[in-house]
């Protein structure tokens, strides 16, 4: 379709029918509508599989853990998140979060290896190992309510719960996870 020209500053949105119409009046300017901003406060009340970032509908932010820290904190923010999931050869070795790395145990970490430059530590030499790290099984999050994932983070100070399940006798996957922040204002 060949769009008139409607002079300087005029645009065109398509409407209902994929007629052209122009933009209705608004502050000026346009936001992207997330599916997060879109939702409705978390209550302690409702399901605890409101919390999770389930990677069956979201790409899981991951990393090799042969990568700099500092790539990872940048790909992190690049995501928008404050973990990742450490890989090897595509299988899930540890979690690295933000915390990890702008906190003690990069500083430790380096100490302890003869004063290494920072820019030269990598996720591998910091990153909480598998079997570290805090994990809930998918069933039990699908029957859960928010609450008792509070309840949980009560237990500890980590800031982030891998979810995980078992579709077969045998095989673990990681199905999403929960972060603290998403609990902000509930007593986590």
């Amino acid at each position: 379709m060949d769009a008139e020209h409607l002079g300087a500053g005029v645009s065109l949105v398509l409407g209902l029918g994929n007629s052209l119409h122009s933009h209705p009046e608004t502050d000026g300017i346009v936001r992207l509508r997330t599916p997060r901003e879109a939702e409705a406060p978390i209550r302690l009340e409702d399901p605890a599989v409101r919390l999770v970032t389930d990677f069956l509908r979201l790409h899981p932010a991951s990393v090799a853990e042969h990568v700099s820290i500092d790539a990872a904190l940048d790909q992190m923010k690049a995501a928008g998140v404050r973990a990742l999931l450490v890989l090897r050869d595509e299988v899930v070795v540890g979690l690295i979060t933000s915390y990890d790395i702008q906190g003690e145990r990069a500083v430790r970490y380096q100490q302890s290896a003869n004063n290494m430059r920072h820019e030269d530590v990598e996720v591998g030499d910091i990153m909480s190992p598998w079997d570290q790290v805090p994990v809930m099984e998918w069933r039990w999050v699908m029957r859960a309510h928010v609450k008792d994932v509070v309840a949980t983070f009560r237990q500890f100070s980590g800031s982030h719960i891998v979810v995980v399940e078992h579709p077969r006798a045998g095989e673990t996957y990681v199905r999403g996870v929960i972060s603290r922040s998403r609990l902000s204002g509930l007593g986590a």
